[in-house]
């Protein structure tokens, strides 16, 4: 099993388990341990994974961190752990910070089991950063997080590679964070630099607030234009024919009987497909229509619907989201509602496996 696949595994783990998770010692039983032997370590070597790890010199008496980790004798990593029910914070990180100057390790981890934020010294050497290098969220696994992953594998460790990458996974995170902000909420000097390139003459406030308010929305409509032109491209890759979609087999007797797949269903489907995206490859959803509902369905197999459109009345639509066998229908009045639903859709993802 590759770690992709383990780390899928220890994510249904963590949103079945967290909320019983109220304790360090649970967290780190039931989530970190798990997460290290995916990683390839030995979670029984006391010689690998060192439980309470305490330094020789220079740490205030009794101060201890939760796990060290060796590979053939030589410490290479610090892991702090706090509870599920915590969120992290610099502040947790007290001891990470005084052992980092007192040893030779350059890799520091604080993390409740659910999120894991990773420390190096980039900035100063022998001096953990104050910002992580890399932050890994179990609830919300990239597909970009496998590949980092297998950089801190017992098998694969190498501080210098690990280091190197460091710094520019730093600064992407940073930069990522700043884009966030921006594109929520606009800040004053980004709607200046943008206002300079697109109007002539004097800023007042009120143009200021109203470009604002235009920056926000041509930021969310571009992005989700960019994502539906890769999807099109995609599905004109995969369906190059404009007729009708085939239906294939259903447990709706009326699928395959002169169906016309309409554009609005498309577009849904594209939709769907973006959001789905987060968690798995975008082809494994699929478009399977009838005359009664358009069923999006996950790796073509009808027992595993995302969604269903309800899109064949001239006055009302409805998109189905489910839970288990129960189907819950949301009106909508255009495709691009479907957006709205991201989270019932994806936690139908987790549901079902994806």
């Amino acid at each position: 099993m590759d770690l992709a696949t383990k780390l899928v595994e220890l994510e249904k783990r963590t949103a079945q388990h967290r909320e019983l998770l109220l304790t360090e010692e649970a967290a780190k039983t039931a989530l970190v341990l798990p997460l290290l032997q995916a990683l390839g370590y030995d979670v029984f070597n006391p010689g690998e994974i060192i439980p309470e790890f305490t330094a020789d010199v220079g740490i205030k008496k009794g101060e201890k961190v939760d796990y060290a980790i060796a590979i053939d004798g030589k410490l290479t990593m610090l892991i702090e752990c706090k509870p599920s029910s915590m969120d992290l914070d610099l502040k947790h990180a007290s001891q990470l910070f005084r052992y980092f100057s007192t040893t030779d390790v350059r890799i520091a981890v604080l993390t409740n089991g659910v999120t894991y934020q990773f420390y190096s010294d980039i900035d100063q050497p022998n001096k953990m950063d104050d910002k992580p290098f890399f932050i890994f969220n179990m609830d919300a696994i990239r597909r970009t997080d496998p590949p980092i992953l297998e950089r801190f594998k017992k098998s694969s460790f190498n501080i210098d590679e690990i280091i190197a990458e460091a710094g520019r996974l730093k600064l992407q995170s940073l930069l990522r964070v700043e884009l966030e902000r921006e594109f929520a909420q606009p800040s004053e000097e980004f709607v200046r630099l943008m206002a300079s390139r697109v109007q002539q003459g004097r800023l007042t406030a009120a143009a200021r607030e109203q470009l604002a308010n235009i920056l926000g929305l041509s930021i969310a409509s571009l992005i989700r234009d960019k994502v539906n032109d890769r999807l099109t491209s995609a599905l004109n890759v995969a369906n190059p024919s404009p007729q009708p979609i085939e239906a294939g087999q259903s447990d709706d007797p009326s699928i395959g009987d002169g169906v016309i797949t309409s554009e609005e269903e498309i577009a849904g489907f594209r939709i769907i497909q973006a959001i789905a995206a987060r968690h798995v490859d975008p082809s494994r959803v699929v478009i399977r229509d009838s005359k009664s509902y358009c069923a999006i369905l996950l790796d073509d197999n009808n027992r595993k619907t995302l969604a269903r459109l309800h899109f064949n009345s001239p006055t009302t639509r409805y998109v189905g989201t489910f839970t288990d066998k129960d189907e819950t229908r949301h009106a909508v009045t255009a495709p691009i509602d479907i957006y709205k639903l991201e989270d019932q859709i994806l936690a139908r993802i987790k549901e079902l496996g994806g």
